[in-house]
Order: C-alpha cells, then sequence, then structure tokens
C-alpha cells in the first residue's frame, strides 16, 4: 500500500526535473558556402585538414575564439528555419571548424552566422537551397 502512495509522492518531483533538464547544447544560426576551401585561417592550403566525409564548418565570430576554435569538433542539428519544412528531421551531424568565416576565400551565404557551413554539411541537415537555419550545437 505505501509503495502507490510514495511514488505518487514522488511524481511530480521526477517530472519537474525531467521538464528542467539542463542542457549542455548551445543556439546559433548556420550558413553555407561553397569552394573554393582553401586556404584556410586554421591549415592554411593543407588538404588533409578536410574531413573525409567533408563535414567541416568555418567559426563565426561568436565561437572564433582569436583563432582557438580551429580544430575543434561540434554536434550540430539544425532546429528550425524561415521556411517550415526546411530542416532534416532528426538529423545530427559531426563538423570540424577547419576556417574563419569572416576571412574565408569563399563568402557565406548569410554574413553573422555562428557557423558557415560546408555543402555537405550544410546539405545533410537542411534543404540547401535555405540561406541560412537556426541550430543547436555543443563542442565535443
Amino acid at each position: 500500500m505505501n509503495g502507490p502512495r510514495l511514488l505518487l509522492q514522488w511524481l511530480p518531483i521526477f517530472l519537474l526535473i525531467q521538464l528542467f533538464q539542463i542542457s549542455n547544447a548551445d543556439l546559433g544560426t548556420a550558413s553555407q558556402y561553397r569552394p573554393p576551401y582553401t586556404p584556410t585561417a586554421c591549415y592554411g592550403n593543407d588538404a588533409s585538414q578536410f574531413p573525409t566525409s567533408n563535414l567541416f564548418a568555418a567559426a563565426g565570430e561568436g565561437i572564433w575564439d582569436n583563432g582557438a576554435a580551429c580544430g575543434r569538433q561540434y554536434l550540430v542539428r539544425c532546429i528550425s528555419a524561415v521556411v517550415p519544412g526546411t530542416c532534416v528531421p532528426g538529423q545530427t551531424i559531426q563538423v570540424r571548424i577547419v576556417d574563419h568565416a569572416l576571412t574565408s576565400g569563399s563568402r557565406p551565404f548569410r554574413v553573422g552566422t555562428t557557423m558557415v557551413l560546408s555543402t555537405t554539411a550544410f546539405g545533410t541537415i537542411a534543404k540547401p537551397s535555405a540561406s541560412s537555419v537556426n541550430i543547436e550545437f555543443q563542442q565535443v
């Protein structure tokens, strides 16, 4: 008899904890850029800087950190866009920062975003026709 009553007493607390779980992810925006991807601010003309998956990005001012962002890896997912249905549901990618968006050789579709993704990376999480999307990202 005490078991069900005890469960009912703790259930609201458990639900509140689940509702307000702390997330380690940040929110930002992402755009895309096309080749040429070299030279980069991080690694110059070294072709080995690019992951074989072609999932890489240039860091925007918010995460550039005076070049400390070079080589960092982030989990990124599209959470929304101006046009509904732009995001690929349930798709999360891991990108490597190889460049600085402000100085990249190829200009981003939209200036001022948190990350500028390679065409492969952007097309994996969103429709390639979008100029930018809202993202959730987390350093790994």
